[in-house]
């Protein structure tokens, strides 16, 4: 794909700083700044919401933070960056059916904090944000993550500890490493003439429509899973695959394959359980859809890849 690495969270050129790992007394005396979240939410500038705080390491909110400090990698000028996570603290005014939902709008200030810092939910700043900060707000929150649900071997059951810079967690009871988990998922732009195929979920906006995807399962090639995800979830037998471009979706922790595949007939069978609906979408429509105009028809989420394949369809640059 021609502009493979143009998706959100991608081609940031990030260096994960990876050899220093297994160097804690370096990381600890390199000069270095943090990246803050809270409940999964990263803390950005108001009121653009297009910037990352870099906190520095002698703030007193650290003092509130998990133990778990990830190494997200080195910044051009030799800084190091880490992610913390605020925990024991919830302001009065939240809401919890809207915290970290779809459409999560609020946003919240921690009182050590500027009044023009914000934490926010990803979903609604990720485009907003340069690339490199895209990048480092989607590792941090799927590693942070992982610590928070895997705290526990799941050998023995004892409790682990983080270390190589909180990229493994470590059993001192039985000696077993774990290392932070990414669910594959195929998504995928299916084509029949000239037309694409779009699903619902039942839980999202009205008239909001995206790509069909699922997750890989073991022993499945890339090809076979949007074949068979296809098939299950729309009844849509599909002849060629390819692989066009790939996009990291830390909601909770996945690893998005975005591919292209010619469906061999336009009959449409739902299975209920996985679908709400589907239907084929013409070139026409769907840029009727992407200008808003569209009487039925919303697009996926912009900053998500089904967005961006689609895009990259209308425009003929896949």
């Amino acid at each position: 794909m021609r502009h493979a690495e143009t998706v959100t969270f991608g081609g940031s050129t990030l260096d994960r700083a990876a050899e220093l790992r297994r160097r804690p007394e370096e990381i600890a005396q390199a000069p270095r700044d943090i990246v803050l979240l809270w409940q999964g939410k990263p803390l950005v500038e108001a009121p653009g919401l297009d910037r990352l705080v870099r906190v520095p390491v002698d703030h007193p909110v650290l003092a509130q933070t998990a133990p778990e400090a990830v190494l997200l990698g080195r910044q051009e000028d030799g800084r190091l960056i880490e992610a913390r996570e605020l925990v024991g603290w919830m302001p009065e005014d939240v809401d919890p059916a809207q915290m970290n939902s779809f459409v999560d709008t609020s946003e919240q200030r921690h009182p050590l904090m500027d009044d023009a810092q914000v934490f926010a939910e990803l979903r609604r700043v990720m485009t907003r944000l340069s690339p490199r900060d895209a990048e480092l707000a989607a590792t941090a929150k799927a590693v942070l993550h992982w610590h928070v649900s895997h705290r526990f071997c799941a050998r023995c059951g004892a409790q682990s500890e983080a270390v190589q810079a909180g990229w493994q967690r470590a059993c001192a009871s039985c000696g077993a490493q774990h290392f932070p988990r990414t669910d594959p998922v195929v998504i995928m732009l299916i084509t029949h003439g000239n037309s694409v195929l779009m699903g619902r979920s039942p839980h999202w906006p009205t008239g909001m429509f995206s790509l069909l995807a699922g997750f890989v399962e073991p022993g499945e090639t890339i090809e076979a899973a949007v074949r068979r995800e296809v098939w299950e979830e729309a009844g849509v037998k599909v002849g060629a695959v390819a692989y066009l471009a790939s996009q990291p979706w830390a909601f909770p922790a996945s690893l998005m394959f975005g591919c292209r595949g010619v469906a061999l007939s336009r009959e449409i069978t739902i299975d209920p359980v996985e679908i709400e609906q589907a239907m084929w979408v013409s070139r026409e429509e769907m840029m009727q859809a992407f200008a808003g105009t569209h009487p039925v028809l919303s697009p996926a989420r912009k900053g998500a890849i089904a967005q961006f394949l689609l895009r990259n369809w209308l425009a003929d640059t896949l």
